[in-house]
């Protein structure tokens, strides 16, 4: 995209008229209980008798962005998000949702015993299926792997590929590992098979330091060293050469910003250029494989007060597909639907972010 985007003097009125596809809701286990009829009896009885009450994440301080908005609390002290009637109610209709796609945040990458981690994604899945995916035809869902077990994940993603409901496989950006290295390909592998996206969402594992030199003091610090993670993991993938081994492969950054990206694609391409003699797989630019693989949702929105300076964002990035719509639903990060893109955006540029290029890079067509 060599063009400059230009601003359009226009009212909000056509947005609602849009169809929208939202790339990151997330959907909440009530309770440990809940999984119950989905665990074998002996990863039932493990849980009792451990005392394991919730692998649900633990939002602090319980008022920041990330924690809920506050109409999605729920009365009988269930999570946000963990009720699909409200859901309905406070996403799908208000925005007139085509599709919205489920990302469960439940703590199964943390589990050191990878058997019961596998046991417990497993559930999850099928209570998705049970719960949400039989019951309202607009919602899809991400896969849930332990992926402490790349060779397990991968069979839970040949047991659930062809189901119609799962459209991702969901990984945290924050790994043991990073991500481009052949230890986790046998999951790149099944999602190609099956034609399924690589979704990557903020957030980890515990016990690493959540910026490269060291722990934070303060949650400021390590909320906007997200960024900082997904750097890494799409440096990772690109140099390692898995969209060489798996030329299919889609990758969703999930609640990552994006205002970051035309730095990172002009560095990658700039230090290529003299030291590409160590990675004579990676054939052409680095911006080029980022363009054809990656998509980002929108938010957290990293807005300029100027509007302008997000469509530059775009230009510079030289691609209008490359943005998804997202709410991030029930996680608070804007107030009212005007505020979730900017007001004058040309329309077939809000048609993109709002629908087509998740439906494109989805495969909903």
């Amino acid at each position: 995209m060599d063009d400059a985007i230009t601003l359009e003097k226009e009212t909000l009125g056509n947005r609602a008229k849009t169809a929208v596809i939202d790339c990151d809701v997330h959907n909440a286990v009530p309770s440990i209980q809940a999984l119950f009829p989905y665990l074998p009896d002996r990863w039932r009885d493990y849980v009792v008798e451990h005392g394991i009450k919730s692998l649900e994440p633990n939002y602090y301080p319980r008022g920041s962005s990330l924690s809920a908005r506050p109409d999605s609390v729920l009365p009988n002290g269930d999570p946000p998000g963990s009720d699909l009637e409200v859901l309905q109610r406070q996403v799908l209709e208000p925005w007139n949702m085509e599709y919205a796609i489920l990302n469960c945040l439940y703590g199964v990458q943390m589990i050191h015993n990878e058997d019961w981690a596998a046991a417990m994604a497993r559930a999850v899945n099928d209570w998705q299926i049970a719960e949400w995916l039989d019951k309202e035809p607009r919602l899809r869902a991400s896969i849930v792997v332990a992926s402490q077990n790349p060779e397990q994940a991968a069979e839970e993603i040949h047991r659930l590929g062809k189901h119609p409901g799962f459209v991702q496989v969901l990984l945290m950006v924050r790994s043991e590992m990073l991500y481009g290295k052949k230890h986790f390909w046998p999951i790149y592998e099944a999602a190609q098979q099956y034609g399924l996206v690589i979704g990557i969402h903020a957030g980890g594992v515990t016990g690493y330091p959540t910026m490269p030199v060291g722990w934070p003091s303060y949650y400021l610090e390590d909320y906007v060293s997200q960024s900082q993670a997904f750097q890494s993991q799409i440096v990772s993938l690109v140099c390692e050469g898995t969209f060489q081994k798996f030329p299919r492969l889609r990758v969703a950054l999930l609640e990552s910003g994006f205002t970051w990206m035309p730095a990172l694609m002009w560095r990658l391409d700039k230090n290529w250029k003299g030291l590409r003699r160590e990675i004579p797989w990676v054939d052409r630019l680095p911006s080029e494989i980022i363009r054809e693989h990656f998509r980002l949702t929108i938010q957290p929105l990293d807005e300029s007060p100027k509007p302008e300076h997000l469509l530059q964002t775009m230009e510079q990035m030289r691609s209008q597909d490359m943005l998804l719509f997202s709410t991030d639903y029930p996680h608070w990060h804007f107030d009212e639907k005007e505020e979730a893109l900017p007001a004058n955006l040309p329309p077939s540029l809000e048609k993109k972010i709002l629908s087509e290029n998740a439906r494109s890079f989805y495969r909903f067509d």
